[in-house]
């Protein structure tokens, strides 16, 4: 891919060089890319933020720039600071966005048709904000992975079965997030949903997850029992199944683990959860 202007060519530039856009990084470099982005501190091998004369050289030599810093009370932050400089360049977008913009569809499931109804406004508004602009806004369910798993919390007795008999959820291993993204590098704009095949309970997975280390699933309690904090609380008031039919269709895309036992299976041979850090079991793309 030729560079643009001088200087070490930077074909993707990230906004938020967290989990999931971590894994975006790496496998793209691993694929020949020249990878930058920013952290909120301007950590060791990222930019500052807020460093705008870095940001804004990095951006004039990037032809993809992707998205994952979420909304915050007044709004896109990335698009507060940089959306002129964004329009100017011309580059291919994407944005790490959220399955949670569906809002509780009572079990059904949602696609990339649902009417966007999510608890959090700051979001929604977000999600809509990046497609307007002709960006690639991958919606992300329950996200999993090494360190970030149903494993670590069991291991770390933080795991809860909650009696909410026919709740389930969608998740995402992060390999196959950072594999539907550079998979988007080539498609139209548009929302994606990367889920994987099999939605299921909470219970389901810690069970698993118990079983895969050795030890009795934790007992099953009432929300209010279990002392929840009002962030799970609203994980659980909120009841859907995500489709992924489109990211097969358009990107090509099928993920590695389409469901939770193949996931938690690899990152059992490639983590000790005893060891792992405090990180929650499963993230929301609100944690990306």
């Amino acid at each position: 891919m030729k560079s643009r202007g001088k200087g070490r060519r930077v074909d993707l530039f990230i906004f938020g060089l967290g989990y999931s856009a971590g894994v975006v990084a790496q496998m793209a470099a691993a694929g020949g890319w020249q990878v930058a982005g920013t952290s909120r501190s301007g950590r060791a091998g990222t930019i500052a933020f807020d460093d705008d004369p870095a940001v804004h050289a990095a951006l004039a030599r990037a032809s993809h720039v992707l998205v994952s810093v979420p909304p915050d009370a007044a709004g896109d932050p990335v698009l507060a600071r940089y959306g002129d400089a964004l329009a100017a360049t011309g580059t291919w977008l994407g944005y790490l966005s959220s399955t949670g913009v569906y809002g509780d569809s009572g079990g059904a499931w949602v696609d990339e048709s649902a009417v966007i109804a999510g608890r959090r406004g700051a979001r929604n508004q977000a999600d809509q904000d990046w497609l307007a602009r002709g960006a690639r806004v991958f919606r992300l369910p329950g996200i999993y992975g090494p360190g970030r798993s149903a494993l670590d919390r069991v291991a770390q007795r933080r795991a809860h079965r909650i009696d909410l008999p026919g709740q389930v959820f969608s998740r995402v291993h992060v390999d196959d997030i950072a594999r539907g993204v550079i998979a988007g590098f080539a498609a139209p704009p548009g929302a994606y949903n990367l889920a994987d095949d099999m939605p299921c309970s909470q219970n389901e997975v810690v069970e698993f997850a118990c079983r895969l280390i050795g030890v009795p699933p934790p007992p099953l309690q009432s929300m209010e029992a279990a002392g929840l904090s009002p962030m799970a609380r609203a994980f659980y008031a909120e009841n859907r199944r995500v489709a992924n039919g489109k990211a097969k269709r358009v990107l090509g895309w099928r993920p590695l683990y389409p469901d939770y036992r193949l996931g938690l299976r690899a990152v059992s041979a490639i983590t000790s959860p005893a060891s792992a850090s405090s990180a929650p079991a499963t993230a929301s793309a609100d944690q990306r």
